[in-house]
Parts: structure tokens; C-alpha cells; sequence
């Protein structure tokens, strides 16, 4: 069975359609933070697409407004900016930004393997150095499913091959968040088998595109490559 990758970046901007700014007057500076969106993620999402010849599907459209990596029950799938407007608003947004994401990763997963491939999909993303007052001590997180064999190998393999050609980085399985949190990830693990299907969500540490922007370049190297070395031996 041939492997083809989807690489897919759900926090990718903190952007703000137009007909919703009015709903975030004033909120610049928590748009620009972690809060707003994933810095970095999109970097990622890009270069491994365009080196791996993968589809990439990405979202510019601030988390604040609707968060795609979760689901449509979810508390948190609106903020504090748009968890006011009525139902009927709120399933506007959902059809109008949420679930075009949602369903083109999925119909291009679902499409993958109906010819014939196993999946391997990437999920980039990345994490505040701090949070609630706690430092978090990593690099890199990899997340993924510990009961489905094929993310397990592909995940443990990456920090192997990653580790040994970058021992400077501070590497981690399932943290800051677990692997089975509700995500994309999660939900396609319901629609598609262990053996069709391998989710693996990447989580870099935001001090790295937005403060070591020299060193940036380079780690973004350091992980697709060890990615490629990993998925080659998984």
C-alpha cells in the first residue's frame, strides 16, 4: 500500500472577515497573540506540502472567530468574541468557515484512500511558551493516538531521526496536549481505520518563529527531514 501525505494547518492567521470585525473592535493585540492564532504553523504546513507534494489545506481565519480543531459541540469551538451571537449566527459562521475546512480535509483523506493509499496526515501547529503562569519545557510535541500502531511508530521514529540530528531540542510525546484531545485528528480517526489512516499533530514552540527567527529556517528543515527519514523506517 503507497502512503500519500495531507498536511493541513488549522490556526494558520488571525484574520478577521469583514463582516465580523465589528465583533473584535479593539481586540488587535489578543488577535496577534497565541490566542488569536498559531504562529509559525503555516510556515510549516507550507514547506512540507510543497516538499512532499502534498495537498495542503489551511485556514488564515482567526481561531477567535471559530476554532476548526474542534468540534462543533465544543464550548471552546467559540471565544468570548462570538459565543454571544444568536444560534442562528453561530451556525452561519460554522457553515461558512468551519465546516468548508473541515469537510475538505476529510474528502481529500476519504479520497486518498478510497484509491488506494494509506494517509499519513500532518497537522501543523504551535504552542505559548507560557501558559497560566507555566513554563512549558519543549521544543516540539508530537501528538498522536498511542492505541493506533501506525501513529505510534510514525511519531516515535520522528523524534529518533529528530533527536539525533538536532540533540539541542527539547522533544516530547503527547505534550503539552494529549494526542487523543478532541482535534481534527480525533474526529477522522472515527470516519477512517488505524491501518487507512495515521494522524500525527505537530506542536512547535512559538518561541522559535517568533523569537529565534534566525534559527527558525533551520528547524523547519531539522523537522522535515527527519519527518521524511521516519516515515521511510515506519
Amino acid at each position: 500500500m503507497a502512503t500519500q501525505f495531507v498536511i493541513t494547518a488549522e490556526h494558520g492567521g488571525h484574520e478577521v472577515p469583514p463582516e465580523y470585525q465589528p465583533l473584535f473592535a479593539g481586540a488587535d493585540d489578543v488577535l496577534a497573540t497565541h490566542r488569536g492564532w498559531d504562529p509559525g504553523s503555516l510556515d510549516l504546513a507550507k514547506l512540507f506540502a510543497c516538499q512532499l507534494n502534498a495537498p495542503l489545506i489551511a485556514a488564515t481565519v482567526t481561531r477567535l472567530l471559530v476554532d476548526l480543531n474542534r468540534k462543533p459541540s465544543s464550548r471552546s469551538v467559540f471565544s468570548e468574541f462570538t459565543r454571544s451571537l444568536t444560534g442562528e449566527a453561530r451556525q452561519v459562521v460554522l457553515d461558512d468557515y468551519y465546516s468548508p475546512h473541515r469537510s475538505q480535509v476529510e474528502t481529500t483523506v476519504r479520497s486518498l484512500i478510497e484509491a488506494g493509499n494509506r494517509v499519513v496526515h500532518i497537522g501543523m501547529h504551535s504552542f505559548t511558551p507560557e501558559l497560566y503562569g507555566e513554563v512549558r519545557n519543549a521544543d516540539i510535541g508530537f501528538l498522536y493516538d498511542p492505541s493506533r500502531s501506525g501513529e505510534q511508530s510514525v511519531s516515535h521514529e520522528w523524534k529518533r531521526s529528530l533527536k539525533s540530528a538536532r540533540p539541542d531540542l527539547r522533544i516530547r510525546m503527547n505534550y503539552p496536549y494529549l494526542g487523543t484531545s478532541d482535534g481534527l485528528t480525533t474526529a477522522l480517526r472515527r470516519r477512517f481505520s488505524a491501518e487507512d489512516y495515521v494522524g500525527v499533530e505537530v506542536e512547535v514552540n512559538q518561541l522559535w518563529p517568533l523569537s529565534r527567527l534566525k534559527e527558525w529556517p533551520a528547524l523547519q528543515t531539522s523537522l522535515l527531514e527527519s519527518f521524511v527519514a521516519a516515515a521511510e523506517a515506519a
